[in-house]
């Protein structure tokens, strides 16, 4: 494994992170909600009463927030080593383990470590590591 030092940015990753931190945790301690992106969607899929509004307005955010940062910086365009049937494949996949796994990677691997949730760490660990078998999988045999 190589590093492309190049394009390598540990600032702006640490800065990103940090963010991400500090947004789930208000999130959590202004809402009482875990900022979990399966959760807030899952949630429109059977709204409650006065619930839509703010879930409507955190994706917009999340759709928003790219295409603010592009008219203030360089966005560079994302590439995908894969065709498209394996992309669709593993969203479906992804979604199923979501559904499974009762929460996704943000709502597990950032809120539910940091609150130090034992199911959270057996998710965490569990997509993990189903994660490194299938590009080793894919890429080696």
């Amino acid at each position: 494994m190589t590093i492309d030092w190049i394009a390598f940015t540990p600032w702006s990753s640490l800065v990103g992170g940090i963010l991400l931190g500090l947004a789930s945790a208000l999130f959590i301690i202004v809402n009482g909600r875990i900022l979990g992106i399966s959760g807030i969607v899952g949630g429109l899929l059977r709204p409650r009463t006065g619930d839509v509004g703010w879930r409507v307005a955190f994706l917009l955010g999340l759709l928003a927030a790219p295409v603010l940062f592009g008219l203030v910086a360089n966005v560079p365009s994302p590439r995908i080593d894969a065709e498209w049937g394996t992309v669709i494949l593993a969203g479906l996949l992804v979604g199923v383990g979501t559904r499974y796994g009762s929460g996704c990677t943000s709502g597990h691997g950032v809120c539910g470590l940091s609150r130090l949730s034992p199911r959270s760490l057996v998710a965490t660990l569990s997509f993990m590591g189903a994660g490194f078998l299938i590009v080793y999988g894919v890429r080696h045999l």
